[in-house]
């Protein structure tokens, strides 16, 4: 039975830190529009739209993390890269490992805060990702990936 792996816990804090920077900016949107308002006018909609979706997005923040790292499973073997995930509608995507062309390891300010990264695999049909790795294992998948690419590279050009 193959072993799927799964996110370091502290993938939840940079899941929940970018939700609440996408909230904070719905907010302040929100915001933005009650100020401008008269409330006797029509244009009071939009008020009470931008803020029941920060209210909304407030939920979010303290649900979603956890339902996706609980979700979140990934699995590299010699042929391919498994990775599940999701919230409501449940993502499987396999990237077969002759199919790679490039490997990178990418962190944004977030993640970086937490010592995380991911690799995004990029194959001739699109791109696939392992998200919300810890750093050091996503260098090692990288280098790992690179190394089995260059392997079949290597046994096609003899």
């Amino acid at each position: 039975m193959e072993e799927y792996r799964r996110l370091n816990p502290i993938s939840k804090k940079s899941m929940r830190i970018g939700y609440l920077i996408f909230t904070a900016i719905v907010a302040i949107a929100a915001i933005g529009s009650i100020a401008g308002l008269h409330w006797d006018s029509e244009f009071v909609y939009p008020a009470v739209f931008f803020g029941a979706i920060t209210i909304i997005m407030v939920i979010v923040t303290a649900f979603f993390p956890g339902i996706y790292f609980n979700h979140y499973q990934y699995f590299i073997s010699d042929d391919r890269v498994d990775v599940r995930k999701g919230i409501f509608f449940l993502k499987h995507t396999l990237v077969p490992i002759e199919r790679i062309h490039q490997v990178e390891v990418v962190e944004g300010p977030v993640n970086r805060m937490f010592g995380l990264a991911d690799v995004h695999i990029t194959t001739a049909g699109g791109t696939a990702s392992i998200d919300y790795l810890e750093k050091e294992e996503a260098d090692r998948i990288a280098d790992e990936l690179n190394m089995i690419v260059g392997n079949i590279v290597r046994s096609q050009n003899e």
